[in-house]
């Protein structure tokens, strides 16, 4: 049995396409973005009351990274893992980290913009720094889709992986704060990923209450 704990636009959607792109069978609870996560039942599940949480045959596993692994582990036949042995090994590793390299700085906007309901607790030199890191995060992920090898059109030499699961989704999050447009081969790349149909099953139904309610959020000015 494999039970998924999320909520919709967090990065547990990270976790939700991941398996939607394995093609298994899962149940999916959902939760709305308030204190139900700090409720003791749930606090059993994941202990600062965050998601995702992957409930996976007996196994409570939580962060999102510990969940791809194990779950590419769990399904190699897949190809969304790369092995021990294998070349991309490394470069797998490294950009399905740099996802929360991302996140953190979306987390960051999303509590400036979204989660502080008062505007003397909003910081416009914080809003305005954190997009600037994102937009540091997009130059990076830019230079390696312009590295001249043939058939780049994954951050893998290999091809699609759990990398670009990880990685796009973060983007998907970021891009509500910091425009990916003047990133040609990013936009590009985001484009290739949010056509898949996996992406598309892991957004939020069109009448679920959302994280986001703007598409993008101007940082003030100071």
């Amino acid at each position: 049995m494999i039970r998924l704990h999320h909520c919709h636009q967090t990065r547990s959607m990270r976790s939700l396409w991941l398996l939607n792109e394995l093609g298994v069978e899962f149940e999916v609870a959902v939760y709305p973005f308030d204190e139900t996560l700090r409720s003791d039942q749930y606090l059993t599940l994941h202990p600062v009351g965050r998601v995702p949480v992957l409930e996976l045959n007996g196994e409570v596993i939580w962060e999102t990274g510990a969940i791809t692994q194990v779950l590419c582990e769990r399904f190699p036949e897949r190809g969304l893992g790369r092995e021990p042995d294998d070349l991309d090994r490394a470069d797998w590793l490294i950009w399905l980290h740099f996802a929360e390299t991302i996140s953190q700085h979306a987390a960051a906007l999303t509590q400036q913009h979204v989660v502080l309901y008062e505007d003397a607790m909003r910081s416009p030199i914080v809003m305005k720094l954190e997009a600037k890191r994102l937009e540091k995060c997009y130059g990076a992920i830019e230079a390696r889709l312009s590295t001249p090898i043939e058939n780049r059109d994954y951050l893998l030499t290999s091809g699609f992986s759990a990398a670009d699961i990880s990685v796009g989704q973060a983007v998907y999050m970021a891009r509500h704060f910091a425009r990916i447009e003047p990133f040609a081969e990013l936009t590009k790349w985001y484009a290739r990923l949010t056509e898949r149909p996996a992406f598309q099953e892991s957004l939020p139904p069109s009448d679920a209450a959302r994280l986001y309610e703007r598409d993008f959020y101007e940082a003030w000015d100071v």
